[in-house]
């Protein structure tokens, strides 16, 4: 079972790269972010014509977030647990039916800028409410993943100038312990299971010549619970795309699973 997650950073931006790495990759789930669009607005005929049936937790102009499944999906939820005042879609569940049955959650976890500030407040609070979400999740004992765009850096190896992150939301020492509390439940960070160098990015900004000087950073993460990390079979970042037509600033990671 191939699970990638890619922000789109906009599926109308995004109507011909998304399909064409589609077509290429072809894998069986996709959890998609910022998909910036209400849930009738979303080209869903792209996606049914390749045999992809389509979620989506949509919102106008920004956020959003959607999955894609060539598998059965079931028990499909839309918002994170915690706050009912929360109206920004930011997370979708389902369960997705292989051989084995693994619980999905897509995520857009809040960017927090600036900080300190009310985005930031916000930010932490969304980390809280996804702690409590994930441990819940574990009580299940079944396969988890948590696929998305974190809008954090977990450490210095995960930027290609950590120096010049130091007061970002990404990277400040709030934003790292959160992360670690999440994964310290009994979370298993996939690409770092296989991959402890450094020098492996998942965004690239617009400006400045990011991407032709290599300057990314890695904020794309998937989170494997001890069910899930069981049947790993590969991850990989598939950082050619941010090369090709109208890209986002985002690419594609993905894990297979013995699933």
């Amino acid at each position: 079972m191939k699970i990638a997650t890619f922000n789109i950073n906009g599926i109308k931006a995004r109507a011909e790269a998304l399909p064409a790495w589609l077509d290429v990759a072809v894998p069986d789930i996709v959890l998609l972010q910022e998909i910036k669009s209400v849930d009738e607005g979303f080209p869903r005929d792209l996606f049914e014509d390749r045999g992809y049936a389509v979620e989506t937790h949509g919102q106008k102009g920004f956020n959003g977030v959607a999955i894609l499944s060539k598998l059965p999906l079931e028990d499909v939820t839309r918002g994170l647990p915690g706050d009912d005042s929360d109206e920004q879609a930011r997370w979708i569940e389902a369960t997705v039916v292989g051989t084995t049955a693994v619980r999905l959650c897509g995520l857009y976890l809040p960017n927090g800028n600036p900080a300190p500030g009310p985005k930031y407040d916000y930010k932490l609070a969304w980390m809280t409410r996804m702690q409590d979400r994930a441990a819940a999740l574990l009580n299940t004992e079944m396969p988890v993943v948590m696929a998305g765009d974190y809008n954090v850096i977990p450490q210095a190896e995960d930027a290609a100038k950590p120096e010049a992150w130091v007061d970002d939301a990404l990277y400040r020492p709030e934003s790292r312990a959160a992360f670690r509390r999440i994964v310290n439940l009994g979370y298993t960070e996939a690409f770092r299971a296989r991959e402890p160098r450094p020098g492996h990015y998942s965004f690239w900004d617009y400006q400045a010549g990011a991407w032709q000087r290599n300057n990314g950073i890695r904020i794309d993460h998937m989170l494997l619970s001890p069910q899930a990390a069981d049947l790993l079979r590969d991850v990989q970042i598939d950082k050619d795309v941010r090369g090709g037509d109208k890209p986002s600033d985002h690419v594609p990671v993905w894990v297979d699973l013995d699933a």
